[in-house]
């Protein structure tokens, strides 16, 4: 490898995460509650029960790397399904039992993290009483695919 490649390969390491700060640094700020009256709720899958609503709060639910609010009414099961990304979940109000495919069920209480990884079939029900409402970041586009037991 010659030395002006080497030199010209570092400056493009070091450049490319600066490049990309200044692009982030063009975007506003945010700060949402669940309960913030500028959200715009919409319905979610037909599979999963009626009253769910999700709020995107940053970016598009058709492209990577999206953020939403998911809202469903106290005492609901939400049937097994699974995504195409990996979800990173905030659960901020009740009280949520979820259950991932091959492992036990975990209740996530308001403020616990959970990570689900993709394509693992999983279900919830959330406890009676307040809505269950989840922070969710996907990395990829939004979707939600419904096993066959979830199906029926």
């Amino acid at each position: 490898m010659s030395k002006r490649f080497a030199v010209l390969s570092v400056v493009a390491a070091l450049a490319s995460p600066l490049a990309l700060a200044d692009q982030a640094a063009s975007e506003p700020a945010l700060a949402y509650t669940f309960k913030d009256p500028g959200l715009k709720w919409g319905p979610c899958p037909p599979f999963i029960p009626k009253g769910c609503e999700i709020a995107v709060v940053h970016g598009d639910p058709a492209k990577p790397n999206v953020d939403v609010f998911f809202k469903v009414p106290g005492g609901s099961t939400i049937p097994e399904h699974w995504h195409t990304s990996a979800e990173r979940m905030v659960l901020v109000s009740g009280e949520l039992t979820v259950t991932y495919q091959g492992q036990p069920a975990t209740t996530l209480k308001k403020g616990m993290y959970a990570y689900g990884p993709a394509k693992l079939p999983h279900k919830a029900t959330c406890a009676k009483g307040d809505p269950c409402v989840l922070f969710i970041a996907f990395e990829s586009p939004l979707d939600a695919v419904p096993t066959d037991a979830a199906g029926k």
